[in-house]
C-alpha cells in the first residue's frame, strides 16, 4: 500500500504541475480509486483465505490469493497506461519540445 500511496502523490503532484484537462483528472482519480479498490478487496481475500485455512497450505488457498494479487496487477497495469495517456505528451513536450 505504501508504494500505491506514493505513486498516488506523485501523480497528483503531476497532475497539478501539468495542468491537465478535467478529463484527465477523472481517469486519473479513477485509476488511482481503481487500484486501492483492489488492493483492499486483495487483502480482505488474503485475510478470509488464511482464517478459512486455518494458516496451513492448501493449494486452492494459494490459487485465491494469486488470483486476488493478480486482479491488482491488472489493475495497476490500467493506471500505468492512463498515466502515459496522460503525462507523456506533457512530458515529451517539457523535454524535447
Amino acid at each position: 500500500m505504501r508504494k500505491h500511496a506514493i505513486s498516488t502523490v506523485l501523480a497528483i503532484l503531476c497532475g497539478l504541475f501539468f495542468q491537465i484537462s478535467k478529463v484527465d483528472w477523472l481517469f486519473l482519480l479513477l485509476s488511482i480509486s481503481l487500484v486501492f479498490m483492489a488492493e483492499l478487496i486483495n487483502s480482505a481475500i488474503e485475510n478470509v483465505v488464511d482464517l478459512a485455512a486455518d494458516y496451513q497450505f492448501h493449494m486452492r488457498a494459494k490459487r485465491a490469493k494469486d488470483m486476488a494479487a493478480g486482479a491488482v496487477l491488472v489493475i495497476s497495469g490500467f493506471a500505468v497506461l492512463v498515466g502515459l495517456f496522460i503525462f507523456l505528451p506533457p512530458l515529451w513536450k517539457l523535454f524535447f519540445g
